[in-house]
C-alpha cells in the first residue's frame, strides 16, 4: 500500500489556501536528498512558506515537493522527498496536521522477487 502522506499534504494545502492562510511545512533536513537553503535550517528542521503568492511552480507529487522561491533575494530550485516533511500547518493560528512515521512505506522495500508471496508460518496448532 503507498503512503498516505501526499494525499494528507495536498488536502490539507488546498483547505489552508482555501480559507485564505499560508500554508507552512516543517521539513527533517538531516538527508542529502533534501534540496533548501541549507543556511536557514535550524536543529536539522526548516519551515518552508508554500503560500501561492511565496513559491512559483508548486508541484505537490507522490514522491516530492519541489518549487521555485527567493531567499534573500536568491532565486532557489527546492526539492524535499515527502517523507522528509513532518507536518503542514497555518502560519496565522498553527492548525494542520503533524504525520506520524507510521505513515512512511518501510524502507528497502519487499526483499521478494517479483511475483513471490510472503509465506507466514502458522501460529495455531491443533488440539485434540
Amino acid at each position: 500500500m503507498t503512503s498516505s502522506r501526499p494525499y494528507l499534504l495536498r488536502a490539507m494545502y488546498e483547505w489552508i489556501v482555501d480559507n485564505g492562510m499560508t500554508p507552512y511545512i516543517l521539513v527533517d533536513t538531516k538527508n542529502d536528498q533534501v534540496i533548501i537553503p541549507r543556511q536557514f535550517e535550524e536543529d536539522g528542521k526548516i519551515v518552508l512558506n508554500l503560500g501561492p503568492s511565496a513559491v512559483q511552480s508548486l508541484d505537490l507529487g507522490i514522491e516530492a515537493v519541489s518549487f521555485d522561491a527567493r531567499f534573500d533575494g536568491s532565486s532557489m530550485d527546492v526539492f524535499v522527498p515527502i517523507e522528509f516533511i513532518l507536518a503542514i500547518y497555518t502560519r496565522e493560528n498553527g492548525q494542520g496536521m503533524m504525520f506520524a512515521d507510521e505513515d512512511l512505506p518501510p524502507p528497502g522495500g519487499d526483499d521478494l522477487q517479483d511475483g513471490a508471496v510472503k509465506q507466514k508460518t502458522p501460529h495455531l496448532r491443533v488440539v485434540k
